[in-house]
């Protein structure tokens, strides 16, 4: 939006030429999530205590975790807030890609919101039930899936590019739907997996969703992705815009969400950080390379499957409790060292990732 404002101003000030370059955008997107967070965050913790919307604790659980029942939750309404009007501040709004993203991104926030809302509000411990909240994010990820193929000009643009490989492409054709599918809906639910401690998914994910902005920067300029080995993707250099919003939206996030933390982002904020990682890795053809870098979401993922499947047929856990972050938890490690060393996984994980920018 303030693009076009800029294009303008450049005819009588030539300085304003500096927002043309998606670099300079991308930090005053960062920003401006940033400085949004900060100034919000008091306001909404205040009206979530005061309206009572309050986490529940899980009573086989650590004990530790007793204190926290009552903390204000729903803060992730305060992440999404910032990507949104962030993004559509600063990126080209001429982009298709910054649009999708953003539609994928507030419709997996209002699944979680109702989530939420049924849970804190309506006090149904239920919340939405499982199968509708299924049914709600694959409609929206189909949708998506479906659009970014018929969208696609040629079959390179729905293959899976395998990293660390020159010229190594899987050429997916119709399976592009279900796979890009699985990518969105798998990664959204997979970071809602993981927020289980004071700033563990949020900081991930700010990580995660940086490092894809990288991707994003190279896959949209026609030079870099040429010297890089990597498919150009018009017009998704704008993800890298939406990327940084992401990270200056989690920063800010942060600020209150660190441990003690005095505010839960709850499923409107998981789900739609996640999903959002999905579609940008999908824009910017980087499917694996994800998996890569969000390993910590996969890992935590796993160890959920595991424990329900080797219960289910043996009558016993794999760890003590699942997610991993609680199983550590049981097992003596302090909250803060949980989450700092996830961190640092998180950290050599996106570090392995970027690699592949270079290394093919």
């Amino acid at each position: 939006m303030l693009l076009y404002l800029t294009e303008y101003l450049t005819r009588f000030v030539s300085g304003f030429n500096v927002f043309s370059y998606i670099t300079m955008r991308a930090i005053m997107g960062a920003l401006t999530a940033l400085v949004i967070s900060l100034l919000l965050g008091p306001r909404l913790i205040e009206r979530l205590a005061l309206r009572q919307i309050g986490q529940t604790v899980r009573q086989d659980g650590p004990r530790s975790h007793l204190p926290k029942a009552g903390t204000p939750t729903m803060g992730g309404a305060l992440i999404l807030l910032a990507i949104v009007v962030s993004t559509l501040l600063w990126a080209d709004l001429r982009s298709a890609y910054v649009w999708i993203v953003i539609s994928v991104t507030t419709a997996f926030g209002l699944i979680g919101f109702v989530d939420d809302y049924r849970k804190l509000i309506q006090r149904d411990s239920a919340g939405l039930s499982a199968r509708a909240k299924l049914f709600w994010q694959s409609l929206v990820a189909l949708l998506i899936a479906t659009l970014l193929y018929l969208q696609a000009s040629t079959p390179q643009d729905t293959a899976l590019l395998v990293p660390y490989f020159k010229d190594l492409v899987i050429p997916l054709g119709i399976f592009y739907i279900p796979f890009v599918y699985l990518v969105i809906v798998g990664t959204s639910n997979a970071v809602n997996l993981t927020d289980g401690l004071d700033g563990l998914a949020i900081m991930p994910a700010v990580l995660v969703g940086g490092a894809l902005g990288i991707f994003a920067y190279a896959a949209g300029n026609v030079i870099f992705s040429d010297y890089l080995g990597i498919p150009y993707v018009a017009g998704a250099g704008e993800m890298m815009v939406f990327c940084a919003a992401l990270a200056g939206a989690g920063l800010g996030f942060l600020w209150f969400n660190t441990y003690p933390a005095q505010v839960f982002m709850g499923d409107i904020g998981a789900l739609a950080l996640g999903a959002a990682l999905g579609t940008v890795a999908v824009v910017v053809r980087q499917e694996i390379v994800l998996v890569i870098m969000g390993g910590l979401f996969v890992i935590e993922t796993l160890s959920v499957i595991i424990q329900v499947v080797s219960y289910r047929m043996t009558g016993r856990r794999v760890f003590r409790m699942a997610p991993l972050h609680h199983h550590y938890e049981l097992k003596g490690w302090a909250e803060p060292k949980v989450i700092v060393r996830f961190w640092i996984i998180t950290v050599i994980l996106v570090l392995v990732g970027l690699s592949s920018l270079k290394l093919r």
